[in-house]
């Protein structure tokens, strides 16, 4: 019974302590985790993973798949907005995205946060977001099935990829190529890319599903806007089986893990205190 006591105690003490620090920054996700379930999986992985890391880094952090909540009075009392699998599809949000970024935001959107294509369910309806903003354009097309990488550091000496290799493996992923060219883009700073020695990625089975040959940004942002995109955010799963069981993880990569963390506090400083 002492032991239980002990235990209760030491942990209510944690918890007080722990709600009396100030936190250094605040993020919400938005996320609507409804269709694919490679993009369900990653969405709950992301829940999970950024809990654990806002404890370590002692950041708050907040989740709603109630997009109405993307209005400006909310958006006030964040540093970071996520989107982790979708975007915005509401006029209304849309506007309130638009100008929170354009007031000095800063946002992480991962993987189907880019997506759009004609003739879907998320056509190219938002030129913005999809030819401004992130510079990519429509989905052009995917490798298959999730498979490691090896990333290749574009920007040595950028806070994103600070103390990073200049390649490093990631976590399997199904990679997005994309009908923009974001390399002839000046306001589009590319940090992560395929390395070459990747080739070829993607197990098929088929053919245009296994890329040979080319290049593909996976992480970049827009010089005009604190913003990075990351490709990354699509879980390998047991489809053929019928289990739809989880068969990898999106934060298996302690190098990429990095990364992403490395981004969000690099985003969340005010602009005071960092370079644009």
């Amino acid at each position: 019974m002492r032991t239980i006591i002990y235990i209760f105690f030491i942990a209510s003490f944690s918890v007080t302590h722990s709600q009396s620090v100030k936190k250094n920054f605040r993020v919400i996700a938005f996320y609507t985790a409804k269709h694919d379930l490679a993009h369900i999986s990653f969405v709950n992985e992301a829940h999970q993973w950024f809990s654990l890391q806002s404890i370590e880094h002692n950041f708050e952090y907040d989740s709603t798949k109630d997009w109405n909540n993307l209005n400006e009075q909310a958006l006030k009392n964040y540093d970071v907005v996520l989107f982790l699998d979708t975007r915005p599809e509401e006029e209304s949000q849309r506007t309130a995205f638009r100008k929170y970024m354009e007031s000095g935001g800063a946002w992480m959107g991962f993987h189907f946060a880019a997506f759009a294509l004609n003739n879907s369910t998320y056509p190219q309806n938002w030129d913005w977001y999809h030819n401004t903003f992130l510079g990519s354009g429509e989905y052009k097309g995917n490798t298959w099935r999730p498979t490691s990488a090896i990333l290749r550091v574009e920007k040595k000496n950028h806070p994103f990829v600070k103390n990073l290799w200049p390649s490093f493996k990631s976590g399997p992923n199904e990679w997005y190529s994309w009908t923009n060219d974001l390399q002839s883009n000046p306001d589009i700073e590319i940090l992560l890319s395929i390395d070459p020695q990747s080739f070829p990625l993607g197990t098929g089975p088929k053919q245009h599903e296994i890329w040979h040959n080319g290049y593909y940004p996976v992480a970049w942002r827009s010089k005009r806007y604190r913003m990075i995109y990351i490709n990354m955010g699509h879980n390998d799963m047991d489809y053929e089986n019928g289990t739809n069981k989880q068969l990898s993880s999106s934060f298996s990569s302690t190098e990429q893990n990095q990364f992403i963390i490395q981004c969000l506090q690099w985003l969340a400083k005010k602009r005071g205190n960092s370079k644009r």
